[in-house]
């Protein structure tokens, strides 16, 4: 494969979304993905952790605050190794948000950490004003993100983040899948100027990349491909692409063609990849653990109402809170596991003939 770049998707061809170039099929997968009892499980919040006491040992200027969570969120790996740039300010997330944005024009690069439901739920004016309208350099992570927190129930299961982050100016917000590519985004957002949500999960979910796995922040890459007819395409963000994955494998056994996109950024979104996907599908699946109006969905939706519409399903929360529960059972109940993928890419094949 060379490094050349696909004059259409502006991607590297050995990663090439829109089969102009030479694409790969299943290179940026664990070997044993599709095993699932071999599948190593990792919450991605540990990729967080480790990524995070890497980065304060490449930048002193590093530093991480927490609202009385360190346990749970892993920051306090980084402060087990670096004590003294470490502050807890309590059950106070509004004022964790300014602190931040003091210390980001200080020269400093602030890591907020807590829960999703309360960063950026409950601090949200002070993330507004504060931080992005001042583009000050400071890194929020949402913990405990969607159904999948499981047994904390409705009040702790962050579902609404990514839409209350994604709408503000100066903002990025990343979802990653697994907990290689949160160590990755966690060490790439340390490097980059600028507000950056991130939005981890709690329980362990399958680890399906490499460490060798690209990422660029605001670039989106193929996990699955195909040499045979595309039938449709599946975009997703965060740990729910593995049921993705599996999705697309048993498809195949039927003849359908199936894409699985990983969106992790979205945003800014990487709109070259999406529309290359959508015209060489024909047909798109969002899949997110998160509300499906105003999430990673409907930012799909925004960019290809205006280049490339095709038809679309949305797996997600659908305009409901959650419950108390075991997290694999709350994916099925809210129709975000493998028969309800497979039922929506069904369906809008099905449109998409029409």
């Amino acid at each position: 494969m060379t490094n050349n770049i696909c004059a259409i998707c502006e991607h590297a061809e050995s990663a090439c979304v829109c089969g102009n170039g030479n694409r790969h099929t299943d290179t940026h997968l664990a070997l044993e993905w599709k095993e699932k009892e071999k599948v190593q499980q990792k919450p991605t919040r540990d990729g967080f952790g480790d990524g995070l006491v890497q980065l304060g040992a490449e930048n002193p200027n590093v530093v991480a605050l927490c609202g009385d969570l360190s346990d749970s969120t892993r920051v306090g790996w980084f402060k087990e190794k670096y004590p003294d740039r470490f502050i807890q300010c309590g059950i106070a997330e509004q004022n964790m948000a300014g602190i931040a944005a003091g210390l980001a024009v200080a020269g400093k690069v602030p890591f907020v950490s807590t829960y999703g439901v309360f960063c950026p739920g409950r601090n949200w004016d002070q993330i507004r004003v504060n931080i992005c309208l001042n583009s000050a350099n400071v890194k929020l992570t949402g913990a405990h993100t969607g159904v999948s927190v499981g047994p904390d129930g409705q009040t702790h299961q962050a579902l609404e983040d990514i839409a209350i982050t994604r709408c503000i100016p100066n903002m990025t917000v990343i979802a990653p899948c697994d907990y290689w590519e949160t160590k990755k985004a966690t060490i790439a957002g340390g490097k980059m100027i600028g507000p950056v949500y991130f939005r981890f999960a709690r329980e362990n979910t399958p680890i399906f990349t490499t460490e060798q796995t690209p990422f660029e922040i605001g670039k989106a890459y193929l996990l699955r491909d195909t040499d045979k007819k595309v039938d449709v395409a599946i975009i997703g963000c965060g740990p729910l692409l593995y049921n993705a994955l599996m999705v697309a494998e048993d498809l195949a056994k039927e003849g359908i063609g199936v894409l699985v996109l990983n969106n992790h950024t979205v945003k800014p979104m990487d709109e070259k990849a999406v529309i290359a996907i959508a015209k060489r599908a024909g047909a798109i699946v969002t899949v997110e653990d998160h509300q499906v109006m105003g999430g990673m969905g409907s930012a799909v939706a925004e960019v290809l109402s205006k280049n490339n519409p095709v038809p679309m399903e949305y797996i997600g929360m659908q305009n409901t809170f959650g419950e108390s529960g075991e997290p694999n059972e709350l994916i099925e109940k809210y129709g975000m596991g493998i028969d309800s993928i497979k039922e929506a890419v069904k369906r809008v094949i099905e449109r998409k003939k029409i």
